[in-house]
């Protein structure tokens, strides 16, 4: 593969991810991610922190660089550092770094107006930052802060900056749209010119999403000749965030054909990841890593699916270590219904699967929400089978105080046996499960371990309304969903989990 037709990504959400709103990570988490993105994701580069902050964040640096100087990746870890001649390198050469990104003003305005000096006087104390880190054996890299507007504003000024430190041993002259306000044209056109100017220098481009426009501008600088781009997961970054390493990885191979060097398989575990420590949740559509981005929804769709593939494209769940879904609904045809009955083993005739299709669009036209993992026990209740009835709940008195522990007993049917049990906990949800231990454990039952647990009412619903209770489950390497529905909401988790119980020990039977 040439060299020119490889693009390098340089993944900045634990710097320029880490000023969205609400947003900040623990040293842990910040030497978790860090691991993860340069030996799960093999991304080509990441930027970890901004120097001189807290000391919190000069200890998740130490141990970072501790780790990658035994692993080799300690030339991939940068750290941003301001124009304050020894302050910024002292703090990145005492957690171990060797790679600093210097913070400079990219446009005359910033450069008048913020720091009161000229591009002459800006220059000398960007060339003395830059000479200390040197004689540290630190490589600089440069970013020219509000390059975007710099250089709609004041051309001069950029060309004349980057002329000047042209020949001073920078690594990457990085050129930032610093508030996400141009359009790819804009950023074909100035990029093409600054390469164009600058033949021998290597150029990053650093795009924000205000607009929405960040994966598309990444794709346009690459067409105007940039071979690094830099992207956070899930977005994340001030106001609208950064581009989508997620899309930008896909885009620039399927759509300019160019080489990144990360594995996407490891897209979706990255993205979990990050969501669970930022606690910035993505929508269920988001490109790539959404949860329904890979469920096919009309019927029509699942039609053309089965008879030929008609509705896949080069975007294939595959390729990201996930698998196609075709969702139950109103929408829903045969097609997707045989399609989820083939993935799940289940047989039915015609007559059965007529019935159950027309079960399943009268609840999706109450706003019942079905998933592939309710549709056994739809299956059950129809036919009037005892498949997945192998616990069945009998009696359940729940008590629960102010500054009290939860208390719960329960009867409980396993198989053709009865049981009673009690339990006590933190709330009637602990308690219970608590008390269901007890008399599973003599089945040798492993509960799975609990990964999330939502609960909703219909929008607008009163105090009485019914609570739907979502709990996603990980069995092994396996995660799945069942859920409850009830007026309580203790009793609503309740149902989800005897679901849950009933579809373990129907697969370990089967």
């Amino acid at each position: 593969m040439s060299r020119e037709n490889v693009v390098q990504l340089m993944d900045t959400t634990l710097r320029d991810g880490e000023q969205t709103q609400a947003v900040s990570f623990t040293p842990a988490e910040k030497v978790s991610l860090a691991k993860a993105l340069l030996q799960k994701l093999k991304i080509d580069r990441i930027e970890v922190a901004s120097a001189r902050v807290s000391e919190g964040e000069k200890e998740a640096v130490t141990k970072l660089n501790s780790w990658a100087s035994r692993e080799g990746f300690i030339n991939k870890i940068e750290v941003l550092g301001f124009v304050d001649h020894t302050l910024s390198v002292d703090w990145i050469t005492d957690t171990g770094g060797k790679v600093l990104n210097l913070l400079a003003k990219g446009s005359l305005k910033h450069c008048n107006e913020q720091l009161r000096k000229t591009l002459a006087e800006h220059i000398v104390d960007i060339k003395e930052t830059i000479s200390y880190a040197q004689q540290q054996d630190l490589q600089v890299n440069i970013y020219l802060e509000d390059w975007s507007n710099g250089y709609k504003d004041s051309p001069e000024y950029v060309y004349q900056m980057v002329e000047q430190l042209q020949d001073s041993g920078i690594a990457h002259f990085m050129l930032p749209d610093t508030l996400g306000v141009m359009s790819p044209d804009e950023v074909f056109e100035s990029l093409t010119d600054m390469v164009g100017r600058f033949p021998t220098l290597n150029f990053d481009f650093h795009p924000h999403n205000d607009y929405g426009l960040a994966t598309a501008n990444a794709m346009f600088a690459v067409k105007a000749g940039v071979s690094s781009i830099h992207c956070t997961m899930n977005c994340l970054g001030e106001r609208a965030g950064n581009a989508s390493l997620s899309e930008v990885a896909v885009v620039l191979q399927d759509k300019l054909g160019k080489t990144v060097n990360i594995d996407e398989s490891q897209i979706l575990n990255l993205s979990r990841l990050v969501e669970n420590y930022s606690g910035k949740r993505i929508s269920d559509n988001t490109p790539i890593v959404g949860a329904d981005v890979f469920t096919q929804t009309s019927g029509i769709h699942a039609d053309g699916d089965r008879k030929g593939g008609l509705y896949i494209s080069a975007l294939t769940p595959e390729r990201f270590a996930r698998s196609r879904s075709y969702a139950l609904g109103k929408m829903s045809g045969k097609a997707s219904l045989a399609k989820n009955l083939e993935a799940m083993n289940i047989e039915l005739d015609p007559d059965q699967q007529k019935k159950l299709l027309k079960r399943i669009v009268r609840l999706a036209d109450q706003k019942a929400s079905i998933s592939a993992d309710d549709l056994p026990f739809i299956i059950a209740d129809l036919l009037e089978r005892n498949h997945y009835n192998y616990v069945e709940l009998l009696n359940c008195s729940i008590n629960s105080g102010l500054d009290l522990e939860s208390t719960v007993s329960i009867r409980l049917r396993v198989k053709d046996k009865i049981y009673k049990a009690s339990g006590s906990g933190n709330g009637g949800f602990d308690a219970f499960i608590g008390a269901m231990k007890k008399v599973l454990d003599k089945q040798t039952f492993i509960f799975p371990e609990l990964i999330d647990y939502q609960l909703r009412i219909p929008p607008g619903g009163k105090t009485s309304a019914l609570t739907e209770c979502t709990i996603i489950w990980s069995d092994e390497k396996n995660q799945f969903t069942t859920r409850g529905v009830n007026a309580n909401q203790v009793m609503a988790g309740i149902g989800a989990t005897i679901r849950m119980i009933n579809l373990k020990l129907h697969n370990s039977n089967s």
